[in-house]
């Protein structure tokens, strides 16, 4: 579908754009490093399947520029968006090097992947889900606070008011009994 783009400017890794992602759909961040991925690898040289994610319909998930995955990887990924497939060729500098990855990579294997961003998340306590979730529970503690808040202040008057009402209860006892004592009660 579109232009092969070469990622690290020397062919190392080339990227193919095969199925677009939404306009909107977003891409894998400082805040959403963590991604998962369908992909199905193949070796260049004979187009023989060495590693998929369709066979048993799993995902793959790992945190971007982490180095847990081959470089080719984490410079691919970190362009795509969620939703997008693009086919993504790497040279083995970019791979697995002259190791290869045996049984199933040989040496300095060129290896093409066909990868789809399924999601891009934060890492756990600092997504942008647990950022939004983060600052509702937050909200809801401000509020709770401030519930909690008005009712201990709405207490604190009531109490007042007792006192008050008790207060001059008493001072009216005490001037009706001062009332009693003149006159009335020490008529002979």
């Amino acid at each position: 579908m579109g232009d092969a783009i070469d990622l690290t400017g020397d062919g190392g890794v080339i990227k193919k754009i095969v199925s677009q992602a939404k306009a909107d759909a977003i891409t894998p961040t400082e805040d959403l490093p963590l991604v998962d991925v369908h992909y199905e690898g193949v070796l260049a040289e004979n187009g023989e399947v060495f590693d998929t994610t369709h066979e048993d319909n799993t995902v793959f998930s790992f945190e971007l520029g982490k180095g847990t995955v081959i470089k080719a990887w984490d410079i691919a990924l970190k362009t795509m968006k969620v939703g997008e497939v693009a086919k993504i060729t790497c040279k083995p500098e970019y791979a697995y090097g002259s190791a290869g990855s045996p049984p199933d990579i040989p040496p300095n294997a060129t290896l093409i992947f066909e990868v789809q961003l399924v999601a891009c998340r934060p890492r756990k306590g600092s997504s942008l889900g647990s950022a939004s979730e983060e600052r509702t529970r937050l909200e809801e503690l401000k509020r709770q606070r401030e519930l909690a808040a008005a009712t201990k202040e709405e207490e604190k008057k009531k109490r007042e008011d007792a006192k008050a009402a008790a207060a001059a209860r008493i001072q009216a006892k005490l001037e009706s009994k001062k009332g009693q004592g003149k006159g009335k009660g020490k008529a002979k």
